[in-house]
């Protein structure tokens, strides 16, 4: 009687240091991990798109292309979750490698056994929402229309390109238009009750879902802040 034998999970570890990419090259290959390296931006991609990873540990500074403009590039193709890697503690290299589609950040040093860690945590939770148990597949508010089945977002009948983490976060709060998410229920719905990391990091998604929609912080009609809780969805007014 023949046994099915389970795939290993696929891991791109992109960093230009060798020592660094060997050592978390060994910890994840101890783990099960089948892993791929690159020390620049282009040989990340090309391995990208060779090997269709799960998972990218993916280094901020790299050379010739760096690593925001590697995983702008990664998001037109595929869906991995993307850890990035910054030597440098400036929010702003992490808050703008978020922006771009990375779904999480470590700065170096770090622990090797940590980032293991969150990569087993991120691989345990889906990428994709389950469907809503509704009638009711498209939700508007005013020209918005989320089409939680269809997993497609249309303002003004055009349909905004929004990466899967802006839209399972545009998918929460439609689903439960009334109701005040916390970041931590954003976080638990979106990216698992296991995820561990700065609650900032649905801040940082918002603000670009709400740049994609042309919502404007200051007076949003799409997502709305509720002060010292969290967001809920507006009603497109």
């Amino acid at each position: 009687m023949e046994t099915m034998t389970q795939q290993p999970r696929r891991a791109l570890v992109v960093d230009d240091e060798s020592a660094l990419v060997d050592l978390v090259r060994g910890y994840l290959q101890h783990d099960g991990f089948e892993v791929r390296t690159a020390q620049d931006g282009p040989a990340a991609l090309e391995a990208a798109r060779e090997f269709d990873p799960e998972v990218v540990v993916l280094d901020l500074g790299l050379p010739l292309l760096d690593g925001v403009e590697v995983c702008r590039e990664l998001r037109r193709f595929s869906d991995c979750y993307v850890i990035m890697l910054t030597a440098r503690s400036d929010e702003v290299d992490k808050l703008v490698g978020l922006s771009v589609g990375a779904d999480d950040y470590l700065t170096k040093p770090f622990s090797p056994r940590e980032l293991v860690a969150r990569v087993k945590v991120m691989l345990r939770r889906p990428r994709r929402l389950p469907a809503p148990n509704t009638t009711a597949t498209v939700a508007r508010f005013g020209p918005l229309e989320v089409d939680l089945d269809g997993r497609e977002a249309r303002l003004g009948g055009r349909t905004r390109d929004l990466t899967v983490t802006e839209f399972n976060l545009l998918a929460t709060l439609a689903r439960q238009p009334h109701v005040a998410f916390t970041r931590r229920q954003l976080i638990d719905a979106v990216w698992g009750d296991d995820w561990v990391g700065d609650d900032r990091l649905v801040d940082v998604h918002i603000g670009h879902l709400r740049r994609k929609l042309g919502d404007d912080a200051a007076a949003p009609r799409f997502v709305r802040t509720i002060r010292g809780v969290g967001y809920r969805m507006g009603g497109g007014r």
